[in-house]
């Protein structure tokens, strides 16, 4: 194990750390890290028999036997606070917990919730789980929080009148919005806990050569495909978002968008703090129980 292991390993032994979407790409490399890392790894995970593969992949390679499943769909909120309420319940503290878990749809589809599917994963479904575990988190501290973004938010706008896609949908037009959603959400979120020691940061993982995209459609596929040359690995995109949840460097460091482990300018939009209290107020509404769906303005009137 070398220095920079050691120094990390020291840290982590015995932290409670959650990771969504941790059964393949970049959320298994994160998980895994961690895991080498001796923390408690929670791998959030869609798929049950997925999950068993992945959860038994990293045992063997890591020695580390403190690795738990929690199976949940995140398109669906009963799912995601049935899922906080299981973490609340076997988990006594909890240190990190890294929001992944994300998607690129090509046409325009609804969760069971009757919300537009890539804002529903990518940025309500982490919005409404940091929410539920905030204040367990906050008892652990210090504690981080590790949003997973892209740098296709540089392309993106909130269009409030819009958000779901209602009237003009586009695939990257929809992904580029969440995106810059978890960067909305971990700026005000990093505001909101000042004083707290719990911190909030978003990162760019780089583009990482995966399965992302690939259920997609021909044109999707092809397009990843001819990529893949500039693509990195799954474990090199995991190297950032491992880092936030780990170095003693952004010990206390929040609010703070990070590419290959260092700070990164974002889009001058989601410096807009009016913009992120908007998009907070009505990620509230839209995570509420019983809430409708936000009512988007049609633009012919």
């Amino acid at each position: 194990m070398d220095e920079w292991r050691a120094a990390y390993a020291r840290r982590m032994n015995g932290r409670t750390c959650i990771v969504t979407g941790a059964n393949a790409g970049i959320g298994y490399e994160t998980a895994l890290g961690l895991a080498r890392l001796g923390a408690r790894v929670v791998m959030v995970c869609r798929n049950p028999q997925k999950a068993e593969r992945a959860m038994a992949s990293i045992r063997e390679k890591t020695g580390n036997d403190g690795l738990q499943l929690a199976i949940a769909d995140l398109s669906v909120q009963a799912s995601v606070r049935e899922l906080a309420a299981k973490l609340l319940d076997r988990l006594p503290a909890i240190h990190v917990l890294v929001n992944n878990a994300g998607l690129i749809v090509a046409g325009r589809k609804e969760t069971a919730d009757g919300v537009e599917t890539t804002f529903a994963v990518n940025h309500l479904a982490g919005f409404l789980l940091t929410d539920l575990l905030l204040e367990r988190l906050q008892e652990s501290a210090p504690a981080r929080i590790v949003n997973v973004s892209s740098a296709a938010h540089q392309g993106g706008h909130i269009d409030f009148d819009d958000l779901e896609g209602r009237w003009k949908y586009s695939m990257w037009g929809a992904y580029g919005q969440s995106k810059l959603a978890n960067v909305l959400f971990t700026y005000e979120l990093a505001r909101r806990l000042e004083g707290t020691r719990v911190t909030a940061n978003g990162l760019h993982p780089g583009f990482v050569r995966s399965k992302f995209a690939h259920n997609n459609g021909l044109l999707a596929r092809g397009l990843m495909l001819l990529a893949s040359p500039a693509a990195i690995s799954p474990k090199r995109g995991a190297r950032t978002s491992i880092y936030l949840a780990s170095s003693p460097e952004v010990e206390g460091v929040s609010g703070r968008y990070f590419a290959s482990e260092k700070p990164a300018r974002s889009n001058a939009e989601s410096h807009d703090e009016a913009t992120a209290r908007r998009l907070w107020v009505v990620s509230e509404a839209m995570t509420s129980r019983g809430a409708r769906p936000y009512e988007a303005v049609d633009p012919r009137g």
